[in-house]
């Protein structure tokens, strides 16, 4: 099984959300402040930058100086849940030498878990959860039947893009979108978007 870098998974990541903004920024105009795209972009810029200036070789301290990267850049929820995300996902597999199936397996439940507990969100209220939980239980099921780490990313891709589309038909129960009421069904949730952004990255990275 191979690993994933994670100065290339953030690079990756950094890149498909700098080319999505617009799109992520309209989806957050219609049910949230209007900011998400640009947001992420700036957030994940720095996070490359960081990246580049540390000399730390462990993956897991690398995650944990892009989550707090995050949430001293990036505004809104989605500075302090992804910024929660990394570094959970960084102290869940400490000083691990390399981000290999099970660490990384380890590492978006861990993400997942610190998502939830932040948020206080759960599937179906229409946030980011409803793409990050299906692609965590994805991961976890291939990674323990012993696929290749490619299909076993590329089946959380799919089963986040499957969730981010879900959000569709939803009614908000968290966040700002929770105040349209009835007016937030119809949109898909741009936290939901991005997450699949940030998951298909894993999967270019593992070409680096």
């Amino acid at each position: 099984m191979s690993a994933v870098s994670v100065n290339a998974w953030m690079e990756a990541a950094s890149a498909a959300i700098a080319a999505d903004a617009e799109r992520l920024t309209q989806l957050d105009s219609a049910i949230g402040d209007g900011d998400h795209g640009t947001n992420l972009t700036r957030g994940f810029r720095a996070v490359v930058e960081a990246l580049a200036g540390s000399e730390e070789p462990a993956p897991g301290r690398r995650l944990i100086l892009a989550g707090k990267t995050l949430v001293s850049k990036v505004g809104g929820a989605s500075g302090p849940l992804w910024g929660m995300a990394l570094r959970r996902a960084g102290r869940a597999v400490a000083d691990a030498e390399s981000l290999d199936g099970p660490a990384l397996a380890d590492a978006l439940e861990a993400a997942l878990a610190g998502v939830v507990e932040l948020g206080s969100a759960e599937p179906g209220d229409k946030t980011m959860v409803d793409a990050l939980t299906p692609a965590t239980q994805a991961l976890r099921a291939a990674v323990d039947a012993g696929q290749p780490l490619a299909d076993a990313v590329a089946a959380a891709t799919s089963a986040a893009e499957e969730g981010a589309r879900s959000t569709v038909p939803l009614q908000a129960r968290k966040g700002r979108a929770s105040y349209l009421g009835e007016r937030s069904i119809g949109h898909e949730d741009p936290g939901a978007a991005s997450t699949v952004l940030i998951i298909a990255a894993l999967g270019r990275a593992l070409e680096e």
